[in-house]
């Protein structure tokens, strides 16, 4: 049964509601048919021949109103997930069981509530499911385009650096050997480090990341090692660390440098014995898996002044990666721009944008302190503040042109040419104008304030008709 249609504007994403709780009606009349296309179907069954009729975004589906267990219809969807991997499942119901919680997870289900159910949270939380999946199909169907020539797994870039990151990649990928990414902050280091994996044996097993730089040495403790339950203050229950949770898998540890020197001997010793001991702890556990880290710091510099042990250095230091700044890779600029573009116009369900030649040239020419990052957000910037479908240099950040040189010379000489003369003059009256409002109509005092003499002030008085004493 179709509600209402949706408000104008951008044809509305298509979701079914399978339940047969009328009293919800009132609800998702309310909060939901404004926003989608929502079709309410009492039986999964009905599912199957919907979906034969129109495309569907998404599926919520009430796991204790379908004449089964809750488990059956979390096997079904199961199926349907196999079938579309596209699909936006919401699982609600009012069984509060941590166990069909998990098998949910294991469909896996995209959102799970617990009935009553807030609308209004529910709402939001399936428009940004939605905008994620979007991106998600943007992003396969972008590097499915340009894969072989202008990508490697989730890295973008044809130039001859990025190549050189590539080849690296490939190297490294099928050993056990430590590796540590070096770039810029916002050059994609973690992506380089999926890259690894992905091309490796260990791509099926755990990746788990973790930012060093992101909790204080006490936090980072606990998360990387573990604690027992009753190690310290709030462990009310026992807890493996990060590096158990990647046994047989990655682990990945950005920002290596920011460790501080006890947390680095710890971790040194785990490297080198292959166990680990978690806090409280008098046992330890073996553990096997490949070590990756990140940073953006001169680790030779910090080793030299006694910030990060020599012998830890090494041990990661068996592989360096280093991946070039966004301004020593500008041949993909465009590329990046087009592609980031294209994801967030399909995030956003806008028309695609595309950059005109000018604006491109301007953003090859920027320094991108930022990176690839900084690159990413002006794109999503663009999709969301420029309405036209091509993007001009007057749709750029003020920053971004004040620093083009391409930006500059276009202001100072237009396609059509200038009057050099005219142009001259009207500078020079610009600057005569102020230098005798600065000096109250003063003509020696303006001579002064642009350091030329009174005769020649009173020569440029008389030429351009401008009165002062």
């Amino acid at each position: 049964m179709p509600f209402a249609a949706a408000a104008r504007g951008p044809e509305p994403r298509r979701i079914a509601i399978v339940t047969t709780d009328t009293t919800a009606l009132p609800n998702i009349e309310e909060y939901l048919a404004a926003s989608f296309d929502v079709r309410l179907l009492e039986h999964w069954s009905r599912i199957a021949p919907l979906m034969s009729e129109t495309t569907l975004d998404a599926i919520i589906l009430d796991l204790d109103m379908q004449g089964a267990s809750p488990v059956e219809a979390l096997q079904w969807m199961a199926k349907l997930r196999g079938v579309s991997q596209d699909l936006v499942f919401i699982a609600v119901t009012r069984i509060r069981d941590r166990e069909l919680r998990l098998k949910a997870a294991q469909v896996p289900v995209d959102e799970f509530f617990f009935a009553p159910v807030d609308f209004r949270e529910l709402h939001i939380v399936l428009d940004r499911a939605l905008e994620k999946r979007a991106m998600e199909i943007e992003k396969r169907r972008v590097s499915e385009q340009i894969s072989g020539r202008y990508s490697f797994c989730d890295l973008i870039g044809g130039s001859e650096a990025m190549r050189r990151v590539y080849d690296a990649i490939l190297r490294v990928a099928n050993s056990d050997t430590s590796v540590v990414i070096r770039g810029e902050s916002g050059t994609g280091k973690e992506l380089v480090a999926r890259s690894i994996v992905a091309s490796g044996p260990r791509r099926d097993k755990p990746f788990v990341s973790l930012n060093c730089a992101a909790l204080p040495d006490t936090l980072i403790e606990s998360e990387l090692f573990g604690h027992e339950k009753g190690a310290f203050t709030g462990a009310h229950a026992a807890r493996p660390g990060q590096i158990e949770c990647a046994h047989t898998g990655t682990l990945f540890l950005d920002e290596i440098g920011t460790l501080g020197l006890e947390l680095q001997s710890k971790l040194l010793r785990v490297l080198e014995d292959r166990t680990v001991q978690r806090l409280g702890g008098r046992t330890s556990k073996r553990v096997d898996f490949r070590l990756l880290t990140a940073t953006n710091d001169k680790l030779e510099e910090l080793v030299r002044a006694g910030r990060f042990r020599e012998d830890l250095y090494y041990r990661i230091h068996v592989v360096p990666i280093f991946i070039p700044p966004l301004r020593e890779r500008r041949d993909d600029i465009p590329l990046l721009a087009d592609h980031f573009l294209r994801i967030y116009c399909a995030a956003n369900r806008v028309p695609l944008k595309r950059l005109d030649p000018d604006a491109i040239e301007i953003l090859e020419e920027y320094p991108w302190h930022g990176n690839v990052r900084e690159l990413e957000n002006l794109a999503q910037r663009l999709v969301l503040m420029v309405e036209r479908p091509v993007i001009t240099p007057k749709d750029l950040p003020q920053q971004v042109l004040y620093l083009s040189t391409a930006r500059q010379e276009s202001l100072l000489i237009p396609e059509g040419g200038i009057d050099f003369d005219e142009e001259m003059s009207r500078i020079e009256v610009a600057y005569l104008e102020a230098a005798l409002r600065r000096s109250g109509g003063k003509k020696v005092a303006a001579a002064a304030l642009l350091h030329i003499k009174p005769q020649k002030i009173k020569y440029l008085c008389r030429k351009y008709k401008i009165r002062a004493e």
